[in-house]
């Protein structure tokens, strides 16, 4: 396994630049914005350095009652960064760790209660795991080269294409969504040594490409019932699995349906990709992208209802993403404001939701950060999340 490099040993303190910073953006320039939602104003603050050249993914973690956020590389020129930062009460970060590694990384999550972090590099075709917190001197604990038989149906499918890694409620199993080789790929965890073990995969349809993935329980902190959404980039499409967790067996899953993200009777226009699936209450949101739906660089959303009885998805509506290439989105804690993340528009946009009915409804507050992307080119703004 490679060795480690930590770049920087010292601790990195970046001040409040905004006071009451709320949300955070991260860009392909390699910074990463504090943005402040006040009165549906939305003001950028300082760019803040030390996330790598090309900061793929954002994630918080609140484990202990504390706000570290995770900074994922996905810099293809030989060498990468994962970047890891404590949120001080106002919103100020304070770097905790940054690790070299080898780049390409389009994805991470930390699992067994913050012990360990996974990143999934989508070129590489591998699954690779770090101990937290990044340390000097640290090693790859594990790494995980999949390969393929036979390519897939679409161009985009001459190997495995993993994009994302996501641990199931229970914190047992790590799933990673391989666009490439249309599988959900599954994994037990040892939580003492952060050993991830194959488990036999989930098999989407060909063609699916399915990119992220997210859980639904009809019951708070029970299994019963559960359901995995994952969001088909290839196929644009939202595909319900049933989950289950055979006695001492791993989690297991049952592809029973999969919807367009798009209404009956449309069709998106070429080029299109659908990027990002959240889950809320009794429903699912998913994002398309570079479909212009509602007229020249405004891309669309896509809701669905869940039957909470099965599990089983409706089609709801098809609503404004007020972005150019959303690439991602996250609902607030509240239920009742989106924030809505345009790659090649480099925007950040906050959208109301009503948290009854689902629905997503107007524009509250929108601005630009750093330098637009150019379409089709992938880079620009590359994620947003609320820090809260």
């Amino acid at each position: 396994m490679p060795l480690l490099k930590l770049i920087m040993p010292a601790l990195l303190a970046f001040p409040a630049h905004v006071l009451g910073v709320n949300l955070l953006a991260s860009h392909y320039t390699g910074k990463i914005y504090p943005l402040s939602l006040v009165d549906n104003s939305l003001t950028v603050g300082q760019a803040i350095t030390g996330a790598g050249l090309l900061p793929a993914w954002l994630g918080l973690d609140t484990i202990g009652g504390a706000k570290t956020v995770y900074s994922v590389d996905e810099s293809w020129f030989g060498s990468g960064v994962l970047a890891a930062f404590t949120v001080g009460a106002n919103g100020s970060l304070v770097q905790s760790g940054r690790l070299a590694t080898s780049g390409a990384s389009v994805h991470g999550t930390p699992y067994a209660n913050a012990k360990f972090f996974a990143t999934v590099e989508y070129d590489p075709s591998t699954l690779t795991t770090y101990a937290l917190p990044f340390q000097a001197g640290g090693k790859v604990l594990q790494q995980m080269k999949f390969n393929m038989t036979a390519p897939g149906p679409h161009p985009r499918q001459n190997a495995p294409h993993p994009h994302a890694a996501h641990v199931d409620p229970t914190g047992k199993f790590l799933l990673v969504p391989d666009l490439g080789a249309d599988l959900i790929r599954i994994f037990s965890i040892n939580p003492d040594n952060g050993q991830l073990v194959a488990c036999p995969p989930g098999e989407a349809a060909p063609g699916d490409g399915p990119r992220h993935g997210a859980f639904w329980a009809p019951k708070s902190n029970s299994t019963e019932g559960m359901m995995l959404y994952t969001v088909n980039e290839l196929g644009n499409s939202v595909t319900t699995w049933s989950v289950s967790y055979p006695e001492g067996k791993c989690l297991s899953l049952e592809r029973k349906e999969t919807l367009p993200t798009y209404a009956a009777g449309k069709a998106l226009a070429a080029g299109s990709k659908a990027a990002e699936v959240q889950v809320k209450g009794n429903f699912v949101y998913a994002a398309n992208r570079a479909d212009q739906t509602f007229g020249e660089q405004q891309d669309s959303f896509a809701t669905y209802a869940i039957d909470s009885a099965t599990g089983s998805l409706s089609f709801v509506e098809t609503t404004n993403a007020h972005a150019w290439f959303p690439r991602t989105f996250q609902i607030n804690k509240a239920g009742d404001l989106v924030a809505v993340g345009g790659q090649t528009s480099s925007n950040v946009a906050i959208v109301k939701r009503d948290p009854v009915s689902g629905k997503l409804g107007e524009l509250v507050a929108d601005v630009k950060v750093a330098t637009p992307g150019r379409e089709q080119e992938e880079d620009g703004l590359s994620a947003v999340i609320w820090i809260e």
